[in-house]
């Protein structure tokens, strides 16, 4: 057994148990354990994580951990400028523009405002844990969930902790954490599939739209996968203005 001091920086500490949060504390660790395994053991998923700096220097998830050693966990965003420079990253970069999501059963209203703004978001209330984990790793998507268990599991590279239990904060969160606001294309994909919308001209959707809304609407899209049919009613407008206010949240 060794003993090394730890000390979890920011939004990090909500993860630990209450005596060791916001101070240095002093752990025993098993002889050969790895920064990551000790950090998961204190609670902290290692997707939270986006740097370690171990007795001064910037340092992996797999570095022994050795008697005596003093080890500084960092969140995203809470980095000091001193260490930035030579930073080691933990992971591959992330492009917003790109993102792609898988969200677990408790976030389906939040798998919903992420397909509205543009983002494919898979999600199914019947998704276990395992099958998360391999559709993240196969498809390169980034977990979204509020089980910290899951988030831990080694093959999981990009995930979120949601913190927030309501669906709009939820998506503020996550647009903060991971600037989505600058990429949001609202109304791109199904909200109920996640599957493309494509334009639909009204003579090919006969029998999938009311006579009224035909005669009132010329412009309409489409799902291929479920074919649900939209348009730019009261109700498309209440979305656009909805998505339009959170985006613009996400910024301040």
């Amino acid at each position: 057994m060794v003993h090394a001091r730890f000390r979890f920086h920011r939004e990090l500490n909500e993860f630990l148990a209450r005596p060791q949060r916001e101070q240095a504390f002093v752990f025993p660790c098993a002889k050969g354990s790895s920064a990551k395994h000790m950090i998961e053991a204190l609670g902290v998923p290692h997707t939270e994580v986006e740097l370690i700096v171990l007795n001064g220097e910037p340092a992996g998830f797999d570095a022994p951990i050795a008697d005596g050693d003093a080890i500084d966990v960092y969140p995203k965003h809470a980095v000091p400028h001193d260490l930035r420079t030579g930073a080691r990253l933990l992971r591959p970069a992330l492009s917003a523009a790109g993102l792609r999501f898988i969200a677990d059963a408790h976030l389906g209203a939040l798998a919903q405002l992420l397909r509205l703004a543009g983002f494919d978001t898979r999600y199914d209330n019947n998704f276990p844990d395992d099958e998360i984990e391999e559709l993240a790793l196969a498809e390169h998507r980034v977990v979204l969930t509020r089980d910290r268990e899951l988030l831990k599991r080694r093959s999981v590279v990009h995930g979120c902790y949601v913190r927030a239990l309501q669906a709009d904060a939820q998506w503020r969160e996550i647009a903060e954490r991971l600037d989505l606001a600058p990429h949001v294309r609202a109304f791109r994909l199904c909200l109920m599939c996640n599957a493309p919308l494509r334009p639909a001209h009204s003579h090919d959707l006969d029998g999938r739209v009311p006579e009224g809304v035909r005669e009132r609407h010329t412009r309409f899209v489409t799902c291929d996968v479920c074919r649900r049919v939209f348009w730019e009613g009261s109700h498309w407008k209440r979305m656009r203005e909805r998505i339009d206010a959170l985006a613009d949240t996400s910024r301040t």
